[in-house]
């Protein structure tokens, strides 16, 4: 299993960063690995949500099933990955009116073909790279002061 944890610190609310966190259809726009969301139905928000991410590391293209399993107004999204890679991922919030703390954690466990326990160590560090760029990209899409 692959275990990454990324954070970020925002000069902004938290209600300003879940303004933007939420809109899950927007992700695309700072996640630099999400080419696109499709959603199964009408819903966008909340639990029960589901949705599939056509995502591309380096040259591997795959399409990401997942489930919004967890929603806390302002506080957290939680989501199932039911695709090839399964797992969880959850994106939490803290802070205050002035500042706020985003906290990106995934565990991914990889297919077979994907070397399984070898992919994941080799994964772990690619993937925060890139959470990390995708999470100063949200920042650079916030409302400055």
């Amino acid at each position: 299993m692959a275990r990454v944890t990324v954070r970020a610190v925002y000069p902004v609310s938290v209600a300003t960063l879940w303004s933007e966190l939420s809109r899950l259809e927007r992700h695309v726009y700072w996640m630099h690995d999400a080419l696109a969301i499709e959603f199964a139905d009408d819903q966008r928000r909340g639990v029960g949500t589901t949705f599939t991410c056509r995502t591309r590391v380096g040259p591997l293209v795959t399409r990401d099933v997942m489930r919004v399993v967890q929603w806390r107004e302002g506080a957290t999204i939680a989501v199932e990955h039911r695709g090839l890679v399964r797992g969880r991922g959850r994106f939490d919030l803290v802070g205050d009116p002035h500042r706020v703390e985003l906290t990106w954690s995934e565990e991914l466990d990889f297919p077979w073909w994907a070397l399984g326990p070898v992919g994941a160590l080799v994964a772990v560090p690619i993937l925060a790279r890139i959470w990390r760029a995708n999470l100063a990209a949200l920042g650079r899409r916030l409302p400055t002061a």
